[in-house]
């Protein structure tokens, strides 16, 4: 009888170690692509998602890989990841391009942070993506943005699974702020799931008196139906420019309600089915 006992108990354990390692195994895998060669909020930010994304995978069980190298945007390298970020900048060759649209038209997992939607005409980054900057992400061209660094009250609009367990409005970290050239509210591919709260105005300091917002609605957080993506306007953190000293200021994952937010959205993507 003991003799059973013990060959049921090893069984037992043989199958719950084998499914315990299944299950490990299911879970989603994630590539973040980055440059962080400009701007040293963005290479700050860069750098601080680096480190806190691989502690988030740990404590849910995902992978977290990260690249500099935008020639892995190949179907090949692809093929092992469920979801995308863009930390601070696009793909500029047609190749990537190409890559990337394939995997996102496929259904693969995306979020985009906010300079990886920059598009300027006469800049370094021109608008030369239709599908990208028009279709996808819907915002077309950048327009203006707030400065300095301040914190915003965000506005839930859309309940989502972006936004379980968000408060209606919260405080963000510090960040420079876009306007886009297109409105959001009138493309029905878009749902907005936050925008800045009226209760922000005026938002920004200026030197530049356009560089103050006293009023509009701005979208800073939304997803386009068609795809598994989600695009997210932080990722700018405060940084001691006057100074000289470039010492980061404020950092975009210190933020509870707002990472929160981030890693629903990590989640929502890389749980849900191709």
């Amino acid at each position: 009888m003991s003799q059973r006992i013990i060959l049921v108990t090893f069984l037992s354990i043989c199958f719950f170690g084998f499914a315990q390692h299944k299950k490990a195994s299911s879970k989603f895998k994630v590539i973040a692509f980055y440059t962080a060669k400009n701007d040293q909020a963005h290479i700050s930010f860069v750098h601080e998602a680096n480190k806190w994304f691989p502690k988030v995978a740990a404590e849910n069980h995902f992978k977290y890989d990260s690249t500099s190298n935008w020639n892995n945007l190949n179907a090949k390298f692809l093929a092992k990841y469920q979801v995308i970020l863009f930390l601070d900048t696009r793909p500029e060759t047609p190749s990537q391009r190409e890559a990337f649209e394939k995997y996102m038209e496929n259904g693969g997992g995306f979020i985009g942070f906010h300079f990886s939607a920059f598009a300027l005409n006469d800049s370094d980054y021109p608008q030369n993506w239709n599908w990208y900057h028009n279709t996808f992400l819907g915002s077309g061209e950048y327009g203006s943005n707030t400065w300095r660094p301040t914190s915003a009250i965000l506005r839930i609009e859309n309940q989502h699974a972006v936004t379980k367990n968000i408060p209606k409005t919260f405080k963000s970290s510090p960040n420079e702020w876009y306007r886009w050239s297109n409105d959001l509210r009138k493309n029905p591919d878009i749902e907005i799931l936050a925008a800045i709260d009226e209760s922000s105005f005026p938002l920004g300091t200026g030197p530049k008196p356009n560089e103050i917002w006293h009023s509009g609605y701005y979208p800073v957080v939304w997803t386009n139906k068609n795809y598994k993506m989600l695009y997210v306007n932080m990722g700018h953190n405060d940084i001691d420019y006057e100074n000289g000293t470039n010492k980061t200021l404020s950092y975009t994952f210190e933020n509870k309600e707002q990472s929160q937010l981030i890693l629903n959205g990590l989640l929502w993507l890389g749980n849900a089915k191709k």
